[in-house]
């Protein structure tokens, strides 16, 4: 299987999160569109995003979503 190209590819909220996952701005968008333009990158988001354990870009959505109204 081919990895997934994190620069150019349809990302989904069923996409799965490979060991091969890249920090861009297509991923940012797609963030940005599930999660509202308050969308950030930290520290902690992104080491869960590298974790290694299995999950889709709609899990880390609700992730970020689930840590950011824990917040406030």
């Amino acid at each position: 299987m081919a990895d997934f190209d994190w620069h150019g590819g349809v990302i989904e909220p069923t996409t799965p999160v490979d060991r091969n996952y890249r920090n861009t701005q297509n991923v940012r968008r797609f963030f940005v569109s599930a999660c509202g333009a308050s969308f950030t990158f930290d520290r902690a988001f992104m080491a869960f995003l590298k974790d290694g354990k299995a999950k889709t870009m709609g899990d880390a959505a609700m992730e970020w979503t689930s840590r950011r109204s824990s917040q406030g």
